[in-house]
């Protein structure tokens, strides 16, 4: 029922940022809220940040201080700025929404890679 399709993926150094986007098919209002998770090679996915449909976030404490998750509702598009970028934050990240009825709709992802 609605389409996500993550970018800005890419190799940067430790210290870094990226902003990361997620691009869905339908109004942001329409959905209860949109998530970002990843998942690192052997390790169990994620959830990274959150904002509801009414704007409220969270984070993950692993990036708490240094990630930020903000919305355009006129482009229908959720970001991730990502700053003091770490090589643990090397993952695949995943843009993830969450509609009525528990219906949950994933993108295809885009890769983090953080260097030493």
């Amino acid at each position: 029922q609605v389409q996500l399709v993550e970018s800005g993926g890419g190799l940067v150094q430790a210290g870094g940022s990226l902003r990361l986007s997620c691009a869905a098919s339908r109004s942001l209002f329409s959905i209860n809220a949109m998530d970002w998770y990843r998942q690192a090679p052997g390790k169990q996915r994620e959830l990274v940040a959150t904002i509801t449909r009414s704007g409220s976030t969270n984070y993950a404490d692993s990036v708490k201080g240094r990630f930020t998750i903000s919305r355009d509702n006129a482009k229908n598009t959720v970001y991730l700025q990502m700053n003091s970028l770490k090589p643990e934050d090397t993952a695949d990240y995943y843009c993830k929404a969450d509609l009525e009825y528990k219906r949950s709709y994933w993108g295809q992802g885009t890769q983090v890679t953080v260097s030493s």
